[in-house]
């Protein structure tokens, strides 16, 4: 057994993560400072995410044979050369509105096979290290939660003090940091490398390997259900981190000092929260604690940032709902895992993933055309609305029930041994192998 492999994926989990920080508040607030419509802000995070959708649904395949390690590592090297050209070419003076939107569409394309790569790795990762897959997942997503809170924090003292271009710097530092690790570190571990099994790139082959994760979704009530909430709550809290936040920030709470603040402690509840879930949460009903969660994640920010124009009452909130946040990807990704064969991870994964990101590129789009045609306070309302009624589904589907019981091993490839039964299995969290992952900051 080694856990140097896991602490390594860990680490690059860390800078990377920390390093998009700087850029989930600098680009916005880049963008704000230089343009000043919250309609452009909306638009760059359109063209930042609808990539991703794209590359989530074709990329489980390719991921497999090209090898784990190596895609993990690609996707951070030119995320390093995408986020870094920004500052570069507006120090230059040559920087135009089209060329920002490009480079985070290259970033937004290539950024989630690499977050899949380091996702699909975790059991296998959780196994050398002697550990459970419950326990592992709780620690990445604390890790990945630590890494938010301390990479906004810096963001809102670094732009203060210097601008967004430096925050953009360091971000693409961060990304080639978490490349070398995964280069170094996961080299001769199996799962890591080229799947020899899975045969000669084609078409037809893609095609019938895309279809596999399919019909794995929509064969399960569970899991097509998760993958809908997800995708409507991820594309709220993309408005919310790339217009609605920064725009509230910007108007009622004096700048980014406040702005990094309110991400931090979100980020710093959701690292507890994660935590708490690991060391006690197998305890509880799943339902019950992911219910409960994303009532305290979602609405509640909303309509507190549309009633008050002061940080404290905000932060309070942010704590709360960071508690909650934390908790939903341990649940969700060890109920993939319990489900999901090693051989359909990638696949499953990609379909997941693009489900679940489907209204992202809509959500940024449609929170700053909002703003500018109706002001931020009714825009913050009606996305509070409508992630109120989105996370009650919970509570009144049935499907919703079976996510306490513990499936059967797998049988035939591409569907689980309960997959036809009353409401069967569902995912983890969408950004790895684990499905729908929450994106809420």
């Amino acid at each position: 057994m080694s856990r140097r492999p896991f602490a390594a994926v860990l680490a690059a989990n860390t800078v990377s993560i920390a390093g998009s920080s700087l850029t989930l508040i600098g680009v916005p607030w880049f963008v704000l400072q230089t343009t000043g419509s919250a309609g452009r802000a909306g638009f760059v995070a359109f063209c930042a995410t609808l990539p991703v959708i794209v590359a989530a649904l074709v990329g489980g395949p390719v991921i497999d044979r090209i090898g784990r390690r190596r895609v993990s590592a690609a996707s951070d090297v030119i995320c390093a050369l995408s986020v870094g050209a920004i500052p570069l070419l507006h120090y230059a003076g040559v920087l135009e509105f089209w060329m920002l939107c490009a480079l985070m569409a290259v970033g937004g394309l290539v950024h989630t096979p690499g977050l899949t790569a380091r996702g699909v790795l975790l059991p296998d990762l959780a196994e050398h290290a002697g550990t459970t897959v419950t326990r592992a997942a709780s620690l990445y997503d604390a890790v990945s939660r630590g890494a938010r809170m301390i990479g906004a924090a810096l963001a809102g003292v670094l732009i203060a003090a210097s601008g967004a271009e430096p925050a953009l710097m360091l971000d693409s530092a961060t990304f080639a940091v978490s490349a070398l690790l995964v280069t170094v570190f996961l080299r001769g571990v199996p799962a890591a490398e080229p799947q020899r099994t899975a045969g000669k790139i084609s078409f037809a082959g893609y095609r019938a390997e895309l279809a596999e994760g399919w019909t794995f979704l929509t064969r399960s009530r569970l899991l097509t259900g998760i993958t809908v909430m997800v995708m409507m709550t991820n594309g709220l809290d993309q408005g919310w981190s790339a217009v609605l936040l920064p725009v509230h920030g910007r108007e009622d709470l004096g700048g980014t000092t406040a702005l990094g603040l309110l991400v931090s402690v979100f980020g710093g509840f959701a690292l507890l929260g994660a935590l708490l879930y690991g060391m006690w949460g197998e305890r509880f009903s799943r339902r019950a604690v992911y219910t409960t969660a994303f009532l305290l994640c979602g609405a509640p920010r909303y309509a507190v940032a549309a009633f008050t124009g002061t940080p404290l009452p905000l932060a309070l909130t942010m704590a709360l709902s960071g508690l909650g946040a934390g908790m939903l990807n341990p649940i969700l990704t060890t109920v993939i895992y319990e489900r999901v064969p090693d051989e359909l991870r990638s696949r499953v994964s990609g379909v997941t993933t693009a489900g679940c990101e489907l209204t992202m590129p809509l959500g940024g789009l449609a929170a700053g055309l909002l703003v500018d045609g109706f002001g931020a306070t009714r825009a913050l309302l009606l996305f509070g609305g409508v992630y109120l009624l989105t996370t009650l589904a919970p509570l009144v589907l049935p499907a919703w029930r079976t996510m306490e019981r513990t499936p059967e091993p797998a049988g035939s490839p591409g569907v689980p041994a309960d997959v036809s039964r009353t409401e069967p299995a569902p995912p983890g969290s969408a950004h790895a192998a684990p499905a729908p992952r929450p994106s809420a900051n």
